[in-house]
């Protein structure tokens, strides 16, 4: 018995995280793997996919300038009908909370075709942060036929909003899958940048701050503060070493630049492929952050995380005590950041490691519960 399942992702983040199963899916018996790509985030989604030595069988080159996200969907929902309609997939795959996922959850729907979802379960409660990505992924679990929640808290979840606990699968999150797999080649192989890499110029026996930051709540004000934060403890530590790899959304780069370019011990640089972002990650002193992702994979390699946001829906990071939530307002953001640098009990106390999101092999989980559903459910439409 074989089946045809489609994957379909279009950002950097969702790329990462769904690699590892494309991976365990496409060695998978019986399984026909089609990787469908929007392109959400064209420049970044190329570099993941070569780090994870993956292609993708379809482009659907959905993106124009200064696109708006209905327009963004309402091309999504075009161009992804024909795809359902001349595949037939027995099930599409779709990973977390964006535009993408939503759009290509709903397309499947009205196709009557199933549909999976990965990283499905988690909540804020709050449908303006993380915006639009707090709805998109409460809409994409309205209709989704299975749903692979990381945690139990996120199960949990679902669970209050209806879905029949048989429908769910609690598997951790791929994203682990991915960061041990790229850490363990690294340490294989010696890995290390380039010379002619923008990294080759860090010092290894200075400390290192990694930032990352993109969230659309915190376009604006937001994006000033964190600047502002970074502009002053880059002047209170000249020995420290600030390292942003800068997101290409135009609104984050006129932030950004606008108030930090000028600054000598911030190196501002282009954003990172994926095995170029874990060493950074491995390096870091600590981690500043707006990401979701980065808030599962920095506990796991025991990297302290000021988490850039209002809220989060991934409180297990929270309850570890390895990741604290600071949202963007300058003084916290440096008072925090002070603790970090200049109190050795905090450091300690925040850089066990401490892994809530899985073992590494969140993958053979999803893709053992998808073929054993899929099987069952030929079967009983052949009764």
């Amino acid at each position: 018995m074989s089946f045809k399942i489609m994957m379909v992702f279009g950002t950097r983040p969702e790329a990462i995280k769904m690699a590892p199963l494309a991976r365990v899916l496409r060695q998978w018996p019986g399984v026909e793997l089609s990787i469908c790509s929007t392109g959400q985030h064209r420049e970044m989604l190329k570099q993941v996919l070569d780090d994870f030595e993956l292609t993708v069988d379809e482009d659907l080159q959905v993106m124009t300038p200064g696109q708006s996200l209905n327009g963004l969907s309402q091309q999504l929902l075009i161009s992804l009908d024909k795809s359902y309609e001349r595949l037939q997939p027995d099930i599409v795959l779709v990973h977390g909370d964006t535009t993408t996922s939503f759009i290509a959850a709903l397309a499947a729907f009205n196709r009557q075709l199933a549909i999976g979802h990965v990283e499905a379960g988690l909540r804020t409660g709050n449908l303006r942060a993380p915006w639009p990505e707090e709805a998109n992924r409460r809409l994409t679990g309205v209709i989704a036929d299975l749903h692979f929640p990381p945690t139990d808290d996120a199960r949990d979840n679902l669970l209050r909003e209806g879905v029949p606990r048989e429908n769910i699968e609690v598997t951790g999150n791929t994203v682990i899958d991915a960061l041990l797999w790229m850490r363990a080649r690294q340490h294989e192989t010696q890995w290390h940048p380039a010379a002619d890499s923008p990294l080759a110029v860090l010092d290894d026996n200075r400390r290192m701050v990694l930032i990352t930051g993109h969230r659309r709540e915190n376009f604006g004000d937001g994006f000033r503060d964190i600047c502002l934060a970074l502009a002053e403890l880059a002047q209170r530590y000249p020995d420290v070493q600030f390292v942003y790899p800068v997101h290409l959304n135009p609104r984050v780069q006129s932030a950004v630049y606008g108030v930090l370019s000028d600054q000598p011990n911030i190196y501002l640089i282009a954003p990172q492929d994926y095995q170029h972002f874990v060493w950074l990650m491995v390096r870091a002193y600590f981690i500043l952050t707006d990401s979701g992702g980065v808030q599962e994979e920095a506990p796991a390699i025991g990297k302290p995380l000021l988490v850039l946001r209002q809220v989060t829906e991934r409180p297990a990071a929270l309850k570890g005590g390895t990741v604290l939530l600071v949202g963007t307002d300058t003084q916290r953001i440096v008072q925090e950041s002070i603790q970090l640098l200049d109190d050795p009990s905090t450091y300690a106390r925040m850089s066990r490691v401490h892994s809530p999101y899985g073992d590494g092999h969140a993958s053979e989980r999803i893709a053992r519960r998808l073929c054993s559903w899929l099987s069952a459910r030929s079967a009983s439409s052949a009764v």
